[in-house]
């Protein structure tokens, strides 16, 4: 076992998009009281050894002896105590590692007792998590072999949630759960070596997709940032972001049949989503500029940021952003939304984030930042 087994994995993983998409997902490894984890800005994909923070074990350990604030009137998102925190896990990188932000999740990393331990958000798996009969879903077809985690905000909430819940998985069964699906979010595998992670993952995709009734189709999907019927469009997106890229297909323009039809993808399913494609994507029946920047303005006005998905009625899905490389990304993300809508039909319908959860990541430092990173 060594660094190789963690850059390999990674990059296996990283380059297979039905795993990974943007900068979503990260991994790590075990070694004595070192651990290596993902750095934040840092693609699976394109790993190597430098990718990897090294944390101090006993450090991190300690910061589960500490109190930090609760959320008040004054800091209803607690971004007191996740600034705190942060400190602290900065405090745990490794002589040398300075330069690296470790990765958003990497107390779950270091309490999940496995050597190797790779956290992902498949569509397939996020049908299943982001719907209604999730947790009904997910019991009937892993049995008591899997943990369930309501939805819960990233960071130092959710593993403290879930290190909660593995002790009480390891008191009742007397080992621990290698599988730990995270509600609007995603899945944790930990395996004593690369392949039990690629098994884990291989039989987990294998079951929920026995489950689908359903299944997406982006065969004939296209994308421009030019054309005849789309110039106004493109010409109003991208005085007003700065880019933008018409994307069709069969799967999204049903979607823009009307709002109704809209209305299933609304709103965010994970938080890879919020950072990449936005929380609130405007939905327009403009057939003209003047129309579509007013709708653009009154959505600002409302939701207090630009969108980054813009539906228009009878046309198609619009990414708008600063670059062509941020607009496309969110185009990613809004497929995969798209995808994790559909699967979710087989497990009694799509289930959207609780806006207090949406309004945590559009406020948390730690997304602000991993948002910045990928996209230069």
């Amino acid at each position: 076992m060594s660094i190789e087994a963690l850059v390999e994995i990674s990059r296996f993983f990283g380059k297979n998009p039905d795993y990974v998409l943007a900068g979503g997902g990260n991994t790590s490894w075990k070694d004595g009281n070192t651990l290596y984890v993902k750095g934040s800005g840092f693609s699976l994909a394109e790993a190597s050894a430098d990718s990897f923070v090294k944390m101090d074990r006993a450090q991190l350990n300690s910061i589960w002896e500490k109190t930090y604030l609760e959320p008040s009137g004054d800091d209803p998102f607690g971004e007191k105590r996740e600034s705190a925190v942060l400190a602290d896990l900065m405090a745990a990188r490794k002589t040398g590692e300075e330069s690296k932000r470790p990765s958003v999740e990497v107390l779950l990393h270091d309490i999940i007792p496995f050597d190797f331990v790779v956290h992902l958000h498949p569509a397939l798996v996020n049908g299943l998590t982001c719907s209604v009969q999730g947790e009904t879903a997910m019991k009937q077809i892993f049995d008591e072999e899997a943990i369930w985690i309501p939805s819960t905000n990233p960071g130092y909430v959710l593993s403290k949630t879930v290190k909660t819940a593995m002790d009480a998985y390891s008191e009742k069964h007397g080992s621990p759960a290698a599988v730990i699906f995270l509600q609007n979010h995603g899945i944790f595998a930990g395996g004593n070596s690369a392949d039990d992670v690629k098994e884990i993952y291989r039989d987990t995709m294998r079951k929920i997709d026995g489950r689908i009734k359903r299944r997406p189709c982006f065969s004939d999907e296209k994308r421009q940032t030019a054309g005849a019927q789309i110039d106004i469009i493109i010409k109003a997106l991208a005085e007003i972001a700065g880019c933008a890229v018409f994307m069709q297909a069969e799967e999204t323009f049903n979607l823009v049949k009307d709002y109704a039809s809209f209305n299933p993808v609304s709103a965010a399913f994970t938080p890879d989503q919020i950072v990449y494609a936005g929380s609130d994507p405007l939905f327009s029946e403009a057939d003209n500029e003047t129309l579509l920047k007013d709708d653009w303005k009154n959505h600002f006005d409302r939701n207090g940021r630009n969108p980054k998905i813009v539906a228009v009625k009878g046309k198609g899905i619009f990414g708008a952003a600063a670059t062509e490389k941020a607009a496309n990304m969110a185009l990613d993300l809004f497929n995969d939304a798209v995808k994790i809508a559909v699967y979710a039909e087989s497990f009694g319908g799509p289930l959207a984030m609780q806006r207090d959860k949406i309004d945590f990541i559009n406020n948390w430092e730690v997304e602000r930042y991993r948002a910045n990173v990928s996209i230069k």
